[in-house]
């Protein structure tokens, strides 16, 4: 067993009596020559903020396929929360990106922060093809727009740490004991203005991550509106 599959095998055997609390959302660190990453600053701002009843929990992960995936797992086990976001850096979109599916594949197009730069490998051998954003994302989708903000459904998140770091979330909440009622994704957010364009202002990315997170909070039943794409 590779270590990430032993680190979500330990979350599967986690106490299922423990009940989920708080909201967990990460952003990374800068990566690609940047020298700070929107995903992080807009994470922060939300810091100990209460939605809906849950207290939000800010941590930061590092842009490295393997670090990344042991902080996640750290976090998970830490604090056992509800619901459990993932923020992204998205240069070229213009949009807050909800993200509908991660799959099993690393692609490194450019080093990661450690200088990994897996091709073509798994993110864990023995899992699924892919899984499902378990957020309800068109209803998000619906009232991000409702807030002024731009948003859409993104169909892929990359081959890079971000779709890794997505579906090692996905695949530990599918194994965690207790856990099928915490819902889990990922969403990536536009460069800030200073980065270059498109861009998004921060707080307006921190609006936006504040609407997602109560919507996520309130909607047991997902909309049924189209948000697909053509290619």
């Amino acid at each position: 067993m590779t270590d990430l599959g032993q680190a979500l095998h330990n979350i599967a055997m986690s106490d299922k009596n423990t009940l989920p609390r708080g909201v967990l959302l990460t952003g990374f660190d800068a990566f690609g020559g940047d020298t700070l990453n929107p995903s992080w600053l807009a994470v922060q701002e939300l810091r100990d903020e209460v939605i809906a009843g849950h207290t939000v929990i800010a941590a930061q992960l590092p842009t490295a396929f393997a670090s990344s995936t042991a902080v996640l797992v750290h976090l998970l086990r830490t604090h056992r929360p509800a619901l459990v976001i993932c923020v992204g850096q998205a240069g070229g979109r213009s949009a807050l990106s909800l993200e509908r599916v991660a799959i099993n594949i690393n692609d490194a197009r450019i080093p990661d922060n450690e200088g990994a730069q897996p091709v073509d490998q798994p993110v864990l051998k023995t899992g699924p093809a892919a899984y499902f954003s378990t957020l309800p994302i068109k209803a998000m989708l619906h009232a991000i727009a409702q807030a002024g903000l731009a948003a859409e459904v993104s169909q892929t998140a990359g081959t890079f740490v971000c779709n890794h770091v997505f579906y090692a979330l996905m695949h530990a909440l599918k194994k965690q004991r207790g856990s099928s009622a915490v819902r889990g994704g990922f969403i990536h957010v536009p460069y800030l203005p200073s980065q270059g364009a498109p861009s998004m202002p921060l707080i307006d990315i921190v609006r936006g991550l504040r609407v997602a997170v109560n919507c996520a909070l309130n909607t047991s039943e997902d909309r049924a509106m189209g948000a697909g794409s053509l290619s």
